[in-house]
């Protein structure tokens, strides 16, 4: 399944903007940014940099993604979409290497502000 699948998947009747909106959402909504430093103070770090670099994407768990976000959030976006919040983080999860390489042709993270829409080109 290709990242607009999972996207798709993610947003629901509003489609794969939907999802990317609910992934910045379930990070806590500041973007790009919030999305790599939470990950990376997850203990995430080094799949994140596998994503941003050059080279094979590390893949991360929907176990991983439970740890990095707030447990009420997930819980409300996953029934949002009737999923367990397990499903949810799982496609979250497959979505989130792909998105971040795809927003980092440059090897580097955008500044804050900068619309993850507009950097994936969706």
């Amino acid at each position: 399944m290709g990242l607009q699948d999972v996207l798709g998947k993610l947003g629901g009747s509003k489609g794969h903007q939907g999802g990317l909106d609910n992934i910045q959402q379930l990070f806590g909504s500041s973007g790009l940014q919030g999305i790599v430093q939470k990950l990376t103070t997850s203990g995430m770090g080094q799949q994140v940099q596998s994503w941003i670099g050059k080279g094979q994407n590390q893949p991360v768990s929907g176990s991983d993604v439970q740890r990095a976000v707030d447990p009420s959030t997930l819980e409300q976006m996953a029934q949002q979409q009737n999923m367990s919040p397990q499903e949810y983080s799982d496609h979250v999860a497959q979505a989130l290497p792909e998105m971040v390489d795809k927003a980092t042709p440059e090897g580097m993270v955008p500044k804050q502000g900068s619309s993850l829409r507009s950097m994936l080109k969706l």
